[in-house]
């Protein structure tokens, strides 16, 4: 099983990134996934979540209508497009499929917001 975030790097304030997160390994059509995030001397908090067809979204009230989550099962990926960033959106993002009686998750890909 394997989770590979690629996109992120430093931007600043205002500008856009495009995370993305490639799965093998298991059955992604039928995982739920979720994208979390952990700033600096931070607890891990939940970003962004999408349901295994893709009909439900959910958001953390920080983010919600600058981050959009969606995914391709036939892709075997999951996305998270970031826009109007924020120094507080700076962090280690994390990919997170769940299943009943299962979970992984990605090992992270950072993103800076700095002038």
């Amino acid at each position: 099983v394997q989770l590979v975030e690629s996109g992120g790097g430093l931007v600043q304030p205002g500008e856009s990134l495009r995370l993305s997160c490639a799965a093998s390994g298991f059955t992604f059509s039928r995982y739920a996934m979720s994208w979390y995030r952990q700033a600096p001397g931070k607890e891990r908090e939940l970003v962004a979540h999408i349901t295994s067809a893709g009909s439900n979204t959910n958001y953390a009230s920080s983010v919600k209508g600058r981050i959009t989550i969606s995914r391709d099962n036939s892709k075997n990926t999951v996305y998270l497009q970031m826009n109007s960033l924020k120094p507080e959106d700076t962090a280690v993002y994390y990919c997170y499929a769940r299943n009943i009686g299962y979970d992984y998750w990605g090992q992270g890909t950072e993103v800076t917001v700095s002038s």
